[in-house]
């Protein structure tokens, strides 16, 4: 059973981290002419563009894609429940709401979180192995983070030509994930 569950958890949450990298991609306005944008965006249309038929964009954020993100939370915390046997009395039942959405939250915090965590991680990597070559995954990994790195800069600059924001963000997201654990 802890396979079936691990494979399930996974799953979603590829899809999950898909959408969540998509809303991200939006909100920085990344270029989405990069080859990992346009796959990004290939993956998750199938969900997005129905929704956007019903959810116009409220300002600069894609209501669509929010909506999107949520759900798949929702969708994997009540199926990873459902497999663990908690919303099962004989009949499906459903679990009570006010832990689902409080393990929503929590779930989609952690994904935030983890999902800047690693991409300055690899943002910080790539700059180490191929400094100034350009790439599409940095040019992506450059659009999330970097909103990020320039605000820690502003209070930690670099010392001695040596940028140690990424170093401080990831001590940082992960004093968060200890919160929100």
């Amino acid at each position: 059973m802890q396979a079936i569950l691990f494979l399930v958890e996974t799953l979603l949450g590829f899809y999950e981290l898909v959408l969540l990298l998509r809303l991200l991609l939006q909100l920085t306005r990344a270029d989405f002419r990069n080859p990992i944008a346009r796959a990004i965006v290939r993956l998750t249309n199938p969900v997005i563009v129905p929704l956007r038929r019903v959810l116009p964009p409220a300002g600069r954020i894609d209501t669509a894609s929010v909506v999107a993100v949520v759900a798949a939370s929702i969708e994997k915390v009540l199926v990873l429940l459902w497999l663990g046997g908690i919303g099962i009395a004989g009949v499906l039942s459903l679990p009570p709401w006010l832990p689902v959405l409080r393990a929503v939250a929590v779930d989609l915090v952690r994904m935030l979180l983890q999902t800047w965590f690693w991409a300055i991680f690899g943002y910080a990597l790539l700059s180490m192995v191929a400094p100034g070559a350009r790439s599409p995954a940095q040019a992506l990994l450059a659009s999330i983070c970097e909103p990020i790195l320039s605000r820690i800069r502003r209070v930690i600059p670099p010392i001695a030509d040596i940028d140690l924001s990424p170093l401080w963000a990831g001590i940082l997201i992960q004093a968060l994930l200890l919160l929100v654990h």
